[in-house]
């Protein structure tokens, strides 16, 4: 059965497997390829940078792995299941459920407040309006915004609308979500306060984040580093074990 709305079991698989994936567009009488062959997993609770200079496919891959977009070759799997051999219909049911959006431009809807914008998103899914207010209330607070509840996004700072989608992000208590340039619209102090909480909320909620970045400062603080290049992998490094390295290194001097 390719139900993508039925429970999973938990299993040690990967919560993401992406095989020989592919993506060309055609533009007049060429054709341009933009992800070349990427293989790669993302395990649940993981959080990844991607990083690449534009035009690497960074956010094309993105697109992808949160079913914006369709792959030209290859297979996406999600907790074993192929998320493009389902229907539309079920396919957006999927995505609304199990993968959050933060993008650069945080995408508020201007006429709503903080509180509406966040809790939206659970009532397309049928959740009760009680029940989801109550789950915005409590995710607003968590990114230290419970004073501005019924503030508009034209009243609220740009790292105060990040923070709102964020939160918005994550009202369906997503396994994934994908963060494409989020810091990119904010100055430096407000975009490593803004790194900063989507580093808590990883460890905190146990949630999967996959972030594109320029900024490679911030890259270097989550647990695996992807590097882009032409549509393909240039580097995948788990920065945990090279941190690990770097203690026994310091811990275990030549002798002299």
């Amino acid at each position: 059965m390719n139900n993508l709305d039925t429970p999973q079991t938990v299993s040690p698989s990967p919560l993401v497997l992406v095989d020989n994936l592919e993506r060309s567009f055609n533009m007049g009488h060429q054709t341009v390829h933009v992800i070349n062959g990427i293989t790669m997993t993302i395990q649940r609770g993981e959080m990844v940078a991607i990083i690449g200079a534009s035009g690497a496919g960074k956010s094309t891959l993105l697109h992808i792995l949160g079913t914006l977009d369709r792959p030209t070759k290859g297979e996406v799997l999600f907790e074993g299941q192929n998320m493009f051999k389902v229907g539309e219909t079920a396919l957006a049911s999927f995505r609304n459920r199990r993968i959050g959006f933060v993008f650069q431009f945080h995408h508020l809807l201007p006429e709503f407040s903080a509180l509406e914008n966040v809790y939206l998103p659970a009532l397309i899914q049928k959740i009760p309006k009680n029940r989801a207010i109550e789950a915005a209330k409590s995710l607003l607070s968590e990114v230290g915004l419970s004073h501005r509840f019924d503030h508009k996004p034209g009243e609220l700072s740009g790292g105060e609308q990040q923070r709102v989608a964020v939160a918005r992000a994550l009202i369906r208590q997503p396994d994934l979500v994908l963060a494409d340039e989020p810091t990119g619209n904010l100055d430096t102090h407000t975009g490593d306060e803004l790194f900063e909480l989507l580093r808590t909320l990883n460890q905190t909620l146990g949630t999967a984040f996959i972030i594109v970045t320029h900024n490679e400062k911030l890259s270097h603080q989550t647990d695996r580093l992807i590097h882009l290049q032409d549509g393909q992998i240039l580097e995948d490094r788990n920065l945990n074990e090279a941190l690990s390295q770097e203690t026994i290194d310091v811990s275990y001097p030549e002798e002299i």
